[in-house]
């Protein structure tokens, strides 16, 4: 069945097997006419980020920091899909937006480096300071 697939990420980096997917599913909305009420297409994938075993520790310490507005209180992110109206392209669709949220997390952040100012750049705006200056110092009152 469509939704006993895996998912492997970065070049098998990541290996998150079938069993560590809960799927249920439900009703769509939206237009559909008598079929939307008949079928249950739309797709809820639940994943336990937290405490899953299938997780590098930095992997999952990006993911829980980057997703953390989605998550649960026991950790689990819950990814929905009912663009399809049928129910094997939205369990697709869930496990590519899963994925995407790992090959995210997987890429490491890179370190941010201060860089300094030249000293062109200083220069040229006290320049510009003491020009500023000297043009208001010109406005003032002159005695008659």
């Amino acid at each position: 069945m469509a939704h006993e697939k895996e998912i492997r990420i970065g070049d098998g980096a990541i290996f998150i097997p079938a069993e560590a997917l809960d799927w249920q599913f439900a009703r769509s909305s939206g237009p559909g006419g008598q079929h939307v009420n008949r079928t249950s297409s739309k797709a809820l994938l639940r994943f336990n980020a937290r405490h899953s075993p299938h997780l590098p520790e930095n992997v999952r310490r990006r993911f829980l920091d980057r997703e953390k507005s989605r998550l649960t209180r026991d950790g689990e992110i819950i990814i929905t899909s009912q663009r399809h109206r049928d129910q094997p392209k939205n369990i697709a669709d869930c496990l590519a937006k899963l994925s995407l949220m790992l090959e995210r997390a997987l890429v490491e952040p890179k370190v941010r480096r201060r860089t300094k100012k030249p000293r062109s750049a200083i220069a040229k705006r006290l320049t510009g300071k003491r020009l500023r200056s000297e043009t208001k110092k010109l406005r003032g009152n002159t005695p008659e």
